[in-house]
């Protein structure tokens, strides 16, 4: 039987370039602290760092935020295609995608009353 636990900063350890509790403050930090708290950081590693958090939906603003502070280049080196697309995000500002959300071509109603033909059914039902 499968049993749901919680997901912990200690389960990014492996992937995450840089240690949980420096993750960890980052993604606690108000977006005027970023900018600093990201200068202690190698920009190779910042690179990598945006490229971790842009593979998680929950941390893809985040992930520009990073990549804002990288160069092209390098950010080229370390994602490739998704280092050059995270990096023209950076560049163009982050929109939270809505999926599907109020973008429903038609918003027709769907009606439950049968066509009648071929059915037997008039419109009027008694128990």
């Amino acid at each position: 039987m499968f049993q749901a636990r919680s997901i912990g900063i200690e389960d990014f350890n492996d992937d995450c370039p840089v240690s949980g509790e420096q993750l960890g403050t980052i993604y606690r930090a108000h977006a005027d602290a970023i900018p600093a708290l990201l200068a202690t950081i190698p920009e190779r590693t910042r690179a990598r760092l945006a490229a971790f958090l842009y593979a998680r939906s929950h941390t893809r603003e985040l992930a520009t935020q990073v990549a804002a502070s990288c160069h092209a280049t390098t950010l080229r080196q370390v994602a490739g295609d998704l280092g050059d697309a995270i990096h023209r995000q950076s560049r163009q500002g982050y929109t939270a995608p809505t999926y599907g959300d109020g973008h429903r071509a038609s918003k027709k109603g769907v009606s439950l009353a049968g066509s009648g033909t071929g059915s037997g059914m008039t419109g009027s039902h008694r128990l």
